[in-house]
């Protein structure tokens, strides 16, 4: 039986792959990792979707100010590399 899978296939870095490339690498590694029903299990649990989003988002930031969020960004951010003229 064929996979649909990337097993085995030389792929690109993973910021170089479309949407639908990085994804059935993923599914890929998955598949590796976990079995089948492994897999099965994961996209059961994490694409069942449930809760509302942006209520919950409401309410992760409901006392975040914007210059709290700005220095978390700074914080999170790699270095910038000068640019050369």
């Amino acid at each position: 039986m064929r996979s649909i899978f990337s097993e085995g296939a030389t792929m690109d870095a993973p910021e170089q792959m479309t949407d639908e490339q990085f994804e059935k690498h993923a599914l890929g590694i998955l598949h590796r990792e976990l079995g089948v029903y492994g897999l099965a299990r994961f996209l059961r649990v994490y694409r069942a979707g449930f809760g509302d989003y942006t209520d919950d988002r409401h309410a992760w930031l409901q006392n975040i100010t914007v210059q709290e969020l700005a220095t978390e960004l700074q914080i999170c951010a790699p270095p910038s590399v000068p640019h050369s003229s």
